[in-house]
């Protein structure tokens, strides 16, 4: 139980109202509220008037917090007792990284499905004119198509800039070690796990539409269905991938939030070693994947297949990167 809870549950069983805890402890009732509700944590001070009034001790209150919260710094040089302090992070600095996390969220969501949708109308379009449906010209499906994909890519790009920049300020959370004041880590464990089932629901429905995306595709081979209906069936497939994408995305950036506070998963002081040493290899090899996928595409025009280079480059990916671990762990 948090410090949180700890206050709601003594206020209640001495039938008191926040208003009337607030006034025996000459604070406000916005003050109380925010406590209980783990916006904010009491002062030292206030903590020791709350176990005067409740009846409990101190060490009542704050054990569980001080259990989860207190960590010790790595020592400067080895074979010395002296310890550089690591940066606090405060209660309201947790809720403010948790809030902008959600936003984001559903920023780099929303702009990673743009990008993932971008061909599927010079892809449907191509399919028509080439059937001569709706009496489309070549051209026109050309120039539409290209106008929507390079308009969907630089709109993708633009939030993804602006959610990095609106980020930078807390980012060394995710790159730095640091270690938080009581209170904090036992509000992040509550609220990851009110989100667990969230998580999982994203993650389970995220991924069963990108299998399913192919479902149409294959039935409309099977049926030697007319090339402007696979090619709508392809931009279909699109819009189902870029759904799955965007949850699986959406739910694992919130959960991603509490990891890095927690310091756990990927997030831990020995992986964030490892990332940094990371960052120049995946921005090299994503620039070139890039490179490969808009090369191919505008030298076959083959839209409609090309996208295939974005699952590869995954898979590859976690190979390579795995490959680069294990070389820097024999170097280390």
């Amino acid at each position: 139980m948090i410090l949180a809870d700890k206050i709601t549950e003594e206020r209640k069983k001495n039938g008191w109202s926040q208003e009337e805890l607030a006034e025996k402890l000459g604070v406000s009732r916005q003050a109380v509220s925010k406590w209980e509700s783990a916006g904010s944590v009491p002062d030292l001070q206030r903590v020791i008037q709350l176990a005067e009034l409740f009846g409990v001790s101190t060490d009542y209150l704050l054990k569980d917090e001080m259990e989860s919260d207190i960590s010790w710094s790595v020592p400067a040089e080895a074979g010395t007792d002296q310890c550089q302090p690591l940066r606090r992070v405060s209660m309201e600095e947790a809720n403010v990284f948790l809030d902008r996390k959600r936003k984001s969220a559903l920023v780099i969501a929303n702009a990673t499905f743009m990008c993932i949708v971008s061909p599927a109308l010079i892809v449907l379009l191509g399919g028509m004119a080439d059937s001569h449906v709706g009496n489309i010209s070549e051209r026109f499906a050309a120039g539409a198509g290209m106008v929507f994909l390079f308009g969907m890519i630089a709109a993708a790009v633009f939030l993804f800039i602006t959610c990095g920049m609106k980020e930078s300020g807390m980012e060394y959370l995710e790159k730095e070690s640091f270690e938080t004041e009581y209170g904090v880590s036992g509000m992040v464990r509550e609220k990851r796990s009110s989100f667990e089932a969230v998580y999982t629901r994203g993650i389970a429905a995220g991924t069963v539409l990108c299998i399913i995306a192919v479902v149409p595709l294959i039935l409309a081979g099977v049926m030697d269905a007319p090339d402007y209906v696979c090619c709508a069936f392809v931009s279909f497939l699109l819009l189902l991938v870029g759904a799955g994408v965007n949850l699986l995305i959406r739910v694992s950036v919130i959960k991603s939030g509490y990891d890095t506070l927690l310091q756990e998963g990927e997030f831990t002081k020995s992986e964030k070693k490892a990332k940094k040493k990371l960052e120049a290899f995946a921005g090299i090899y994503w620039c070139l994947a890039t490179a490969v996928y808009l090369g191919w595409s505008f030298w076959t025009m083959r839209w409609n297949f090309t996208w295939i280079v974005w699952p590869v480059a995954g898979v590859l990916y976690a190979a390579a990167a795995g490959a680069v671990r294990m070389m820097i762990g024999i170097e280390e």
